[in-house]
């Protein structure tokens, strides 16, 4: 049974704990509709609160049909409900952002401040395997290196959770059916408009029909080594980095001779990892930076400085790599 498989997936990652308040994202899709049901259904084995957090992204007719049917699902349920409506196309064009990236920052915003109202500790999504594998393929196809390939991991920052992770697409809409749930489809994810469908509708299809049947499976088997792999050069890095840091008062300076001592790959996660203790970010930082970085240390170039984005500022200066915020 379905329900098995996803409380093996949520021991296996240790997900959920004894008395875990959850906010679990519900779009009305047979991926949030399933997990919903199955976590609803496990609760009492858990020992577990949960509550449902829905936003209505105001692009398509349906939309409010889509709301009215996940508070009738949760009042069927006597789960909690809340609800947040966001003009998402108008929100993106004025924050002149794409409607992809405004509406999972919209929705992640909110899901947080449900987090927060109802006192809950974490978050779950609904994201599979599927979403896994073509999270991997977009990585690739942007020149991600080994992060990249890991693709949407099954637990972030100890609060966000993905029970679903293990399991596949044709799976959820079987057990949606199977228990009658009545999932309300998003026609738009048949359109190949944004790259992710593009992936999900074309690339994939096409790769299971001239080279691998079961490139699902394929895929998050390579996530999982990639995962593994990139966990041990994690824990190499931020070893390395307490080494090397010499003091940290909101900006860090990096002892230059050591860092020009290490291999290349840690100095590019040196980096990436100090630019994020910085700003808390590394959006906008893409390799050309790194490799700049990188030779401006090797030649030892003084009185220079780069700017990889605005926020921050990283120069040298008596054997010293300073990483300013600006």
């Amino acid at each position: 049974m379905l329900k098995d498989d996803v409380l093996k997936t949520i021991k296996k990652y240790n997900l959920i704990q004894k008395g875990d308040k959850i906010v679990i994202g519900v779009s009305g899709g047979p991926d949030s509709i399933c997990l919903l049901h199955i976590l609803y259904n496990l609760k009492d084995e858990l020992e577990i609160q949960i509550c449902v957090a829905h936003i209505n992204h105001m692009i398509r007719e349906v939309a409010d049909m889509e709301t009215q049917y996940v508070q009738d699902f949760c009042k069927k349920l006597k789960i909690e409900c809340f609800v947040k409506k966001v003009d998402i196309i108008k929100l993106a064009k004025y924050e002149k952002k794409g409607t992809e990236e405004t509406g999972r920052e919209v929705r992640y915003a909110f899901f947080n401040e449900v987090l927060e109202k109802t006192n809950s500790n974490k978050i779950a999504t609904a994201h599979n395997c599927n979403d896994k594998a073509e999270t991997v393929i977009l990585n690739i196809l942007r020149g991600s290196g080994i992060s990249g390939l890991k693709g949407i991991e099954a637990k972030r920052e100890e609060k966000y959770i993905r029970p679903l992770i293990e399991t596949d697409r044709k799976r959820i809409e079987e057990y949606c059916k199977e228990n009658e749930l009545n999932p309300k489809y998003d026609e738009s994810n048949n359109e190949s408009i944004y790259n992710r469908n593009k992936v999900r509708n074309e690339i994939i299809p096409y790769i299971k029909k001239e080279f691998n049947q079961n490139i699902i499976k394929t895929i998050n088997r390579l996530s999982e080594v990639a995962s593994d792999e990139d966990e041990y050069l994690r824990k190499i890095t931020n070893k390395t980095y307490q080494d090397i840091k010499e003091k940290t008062e909101g900006n860090i300076i990096i002892n230059l001779k050591k860092f020009n001592n290490l291999e290349l790959v840690i100095k590019r996660r040196i980096i990436l990892y100090t630019i994020n203790e910085v700003l808390h970010t590394t959006n906008g930082i893409e390799k050309i930076n790194i490799d700049d970085i990188i030779k401006m240390c090797e030649k030892n170039i003084g009185n220079k400085y780069i700017m990889p984005t605005k926020q921050i500022k990283i120069y040298l200066k008596k054997g010293k790599i300073y990483f300013i915020k600006t």
